[in-house]
Parts: C-alpha cells; sequence; structure tokens
C-alpha cells in the first residue's frame, strides 16, 4: 500500500469506531471540525492552505497529511506548496524542517496517484 492509502484507510476505519462509540461532545467536535472547513468568506482552498500552515507549525503529522490531501483536491499546486512551506518554517522555526519533508514526499505521493 502507499502512504495515501495507509493513512485514508486508517484514518477511516478509526474515525468510524470513534463515531460509533456514540460519544456526543466527540461528535460534535467532528461536526464543527467539518463545518468549519466549509466555504464561506475564505474559500475552501485558503482555508485548507491555513490548516496546513497549522498543522505544521503544531508538528501533527497526521493532520499535515489530511491537509495535503485536501489541499490536492482543492487544486493547489506544487509551486503554491512551497510558499506555504516557506510560510510554516517562517513562523514555526528550523523545528518544522523535518515535517516539510515528510509533507513533500506525501506531497509527490498525491500527484502521483491522481
Amino acid at each position: 500500500m502507499s502512504l495515501v492509502e495507509d493513512f485514508n484507510g486508517y484514518r477511516a476505519k478509526m474515525n468510524e469506531k470513534i463515531l460509533s462509540a456514540g460519544n456526543t461532545n466527540i461528535k460534535r467536535l467532528y461536526a464543527l471540525d467539518t463545518s468549519t472547513y466549509q466555504e464561506g468568506a475564505l474559500s475552501v482552498k485558503v482555508k485548507e492552505m491555513l490548516g496546513l500552515i497549522s498543522s505544521m507549525v503544531l508538528r501533527c503529522d497526521d493532520c499535515i497529511k489530511y491537509h495535503l490531501g485536501k489541499c490536492h483536491d482543492e487544486g493547489v499546486t506544487t509551486e503554491e506548496l512551497f510558499e506555504i512551506f516557506a510560510v510554516a518554517n517562517l513562523v514555526g522555526g528550523t523545528i518544522v524542517i523535518p515535517h516539510t519533508r515528510r509533507a513533500l514526499e506525501y506531497w509527490e505521493e498525491l500527484v502521483t496517484l491522481k
């Protein structure tokens, strides 16, 4: 399996288990997350780019992969991606560099899969 397939499969499986537990607060949190990234004053594309930058600064590899996939779906180009990387590394510092490496590896796979 690929990095993308592994990540998406695991995420879907675990989200299903978590949501099937029936915890109202977790369901509300997931719903809020979904609604936040819908079209509004900011486009979905811009929100996903912001989510990617935030995830990189916070150094959450799962979040980075998720937002990379969404950015790809929203038509973010590789040139735009490198500007996102630049902002994330400036804001987050050099500790973000390893996450940038993994993000680029994941992006390259996204580009070849779709």
